[in-house]
């Protein structure tokens, strides 16, 4: 059981820390415009080394901590403007095509060069 949760906590940590720094930012008035896009490198990072479905559940999560935590109203998940829609949006078709496309190069490769017919 412990070997099944170790991924997805990991993604979780990994979506929890970024959104508490980039909360944190937020706060102080020092954060990105549009601070959703910084949840792509962890992202990507737990798809190469705990596989696609924690990396989607992360993709899942991050959406939710951004919308609640990064953007006006805060801790609401009203979204006031086209803008933080777009961003969100944007943000979900980057990071699952970034999960798949991370996942297809990392996989491990089972198949053996082709055999000839003189083998």
């Amino acid at each position: 059981m412990m070997k099944r949760a170790m991924p997805v906590t990991v993604a979780l940590a990994a979506v929890s820390a970024i959104t508490l720094v980039l909360w944190y930012s937020k706060l102080t008035a020092l954060g990105p415009e549009h601070p959703v896009f910084f949840y792509l490198l962890p992202l990507a990072l737990v798809t190469m080394f705990y596989g696609r479905w924690p990396a989607l559940l992360g993709v899942f999560a991050a959406a939710v901590c951004a919308d609640y935590f990064l953007y006006d109203p805060l801790y609401s998940f009203a979204i006031e403007t086209r803008v933080e829609a777009g961003d969100l949006a944007c943000f979900m078709l980057v990071a699952l095509v970034g999960v798949k496309c991370t996942s297809v190069l990392f996989q491990p490769s089972v198949r053996s060069a082709p055999k000839s017919r003189y083998d």
